[in-house]
């Protein structure tokens, strides 16, 4: 018993740190249908398992705000969870809120995809976009699902600066409350959920079956980046520090946390908006 509390108390440890491991989809060389294939199987999944309900009233909030109908989504991958988080936002009574993709690799196909189930409420700009410099021209409450652990400290200040400088709301979201049992799971059982579902995957791709089940270049560098994701997060006070750091003069609210699914996992989030908003 001892040794078992004593290991707990070593990864409680662990867990609070953040470590810049390399992750492969952060890779300028890394096969782009490699990369799409992870993304689309993240997309079924926080889609499915409704993974950013949690914090719709958090962002309807800060959408009121801000006085915001319109949610630019950062750094949106394929698009996870946008459809279920439309429909929550809906839910909480607003139900003019759009949403527009944005990522420095667009993907359009899956983009396209989400616009049609959506009827037209999500769009998406083709051009990429650089989450650092915003253009000037895409406007909405900035929000990023599931990649803020992805930039460096330096570099998360620099996007938040970049959205308090343009005066503008911000939410940056994850999808994990960084515990040993997530890694635990990313190493056991979605590994086997991700064979059993690939072929349910919408739209259909035959490189997706290949890079899955004869080349498993897909299922391998997804558990390798899952895990290195959970180890890379922030915690909310590293959060609220890097808004403040953003934010050195005080104009914004800032507000971090963690809110928790109703069967356990939880979801981190930082959210600031101008103060004279």
């Amino acid at each position: 018993m001892v040794a078992v509390a004593s290991y707990s108390q070593r990864f409680a440890v662990l867990m609070k740190l953040r470590l810049q491991l390399f992750e492969f989809e952060d890779q300028p060389w890394f096969p782009a249908v490699v990369r799409a294939g992870m993304m689309d199987y993240l997309r079924f999944m926080i889609t499915h398992l409704h993974t950013y309900r949690p914090i719709a009233p958090l962002l309807a909030e800060a959408l009121r705000r801000t006085n915001q109908q319109h949610v630019l989504e950062l750094c949106a991958g394929a698009g996870g969870g946008t459809e279920d988080v439309l429909q929550a936002l809906q839910a909480e009574n607003l139900p003019k809120v759009r949403i527009t993709l944005t990522d420095l690799y667009p993907q359009p196909a899956a983009w396209q995809h989400i616009g049609k189930q959506s009827n037209g409420a999500i769009g998406f700009e083709p051009a990429p976009v650089n989450a650092l410099q915003v253009p000037a021209q895409l406007a909405g409450f900035r929000a990023v699902f599931s990649a803020f652990h992805h930039f460096r400290p330096a570099l998360g200040a620099q996007l938040l600066r970049n959205a308090v400088q343009a005066q503008t709301g911000v939410g940056v979201f994850e999808g994990a409350g960084k515990h040993w049992w997530e890694i635990l799971l990313a190493l056991t059982v979605l590994p086997v959920a991700q064979l059993l579902i690939t072929p349910f995957i919408r739209p259909f791709s035959v490189s997706r079956l290949l890079f899955t089940y004869l080349i498993p270049l897909i299922p391998l560098c997804t558990i390798w980046d899952g895990v290195v994701s959970i180890l890379r997060m922030y915690t909310p006070k590293q959060l609220l520090a890097l808004g403040r750091q953003a934010d050195p003069e005080g104009r914004y609210h800032w507000q971090a946390g963690k809110v928790r699914h109703a069967w356990g996992p939880e979801v981190t989030y930082l959210v600031g908006w101008p103060k004279n908003q």
